[in-house]
């Protein structure tokens, strides 16, 4: 077999290569790692948090955890699928409810979004929507509704996904909510 003049041709490295991987073999088929969903994927921190705490004016204990206005949220839990996942990024569940949280105090909202995910799930109601705004409001403190909101959906357990809206439906102000089968 010929070679081709080139820059990239060069024999003393491709002996060099050759003598490297000597002792190699190919991976049998059987042998190779198939991607598997029972593989459990690392968790953010999951840390709870009271209303109380949450609704401190300072906000320094939740500085790591804030999120850009326009950053995106994206929580997955590990029995729900790619597919699904994609479906729901792309706004093909429809969204049965609604709640709207802007104008609330990070308790008020919490408490308003406690109780509408509760009567979500006991209402079946299997694709829901969350408006928290981007926070461009909240000065230096950054977006306050929406960082709660993204550590609070993490939390419940009939949550099983959410992410950012497509703009038609708030964009990165607004979460599409995936809640568990009753």
């Amino acid at each position: 077999m010929g070679t081709k003049d080139s820059k990239h041709n060069n024999s003393e490295g491709n002996a060099l290569f050759r003598s490297a991987v000597t002792d190699t073999r190919p991976i049998k088929q059987r042998e190779r790692i198939q991607n598997n969903a029972s593989v459990p994927r690392p968790k953010r921190d999951q840390r709870q948090i009271s209303p109380e705490q949450f609704a401190d004016p300072g906000l320094e204990h939740l500085a790591s955890t804030t999120i850009a206005p326009e950053g995106k949220l994206y929580f997955q839990h590990g029995s729900v699928s790619r597919k699904i996942m994609r479906d729901l990024r792309r706004g093909k569940y429809p969204v049965r409810e609604e709640i709207d949280l802007h104008g609330m105090t990070a308790s008020e909202a919490l408490k308003a979004l406690r109780d509408f995910i509760s009567y979500s799930y006991q209402n079946r109601l299997n694709c829901i929507s969350v408006v928290h705004g981007k926070g461009l409001g909240s000065g230096s403190r950054g977006p306050v509704l929406k960082t709660g909101v993204d550590l609070w959906l993490r939390q419940w357990d009939e949550v099983l996904a959410f992410c950012s809206a497509l703009d038609r439906d708030g964009g990165t102000g607004a979460v599409y909510v995936l809640l568990k089968s009753r």
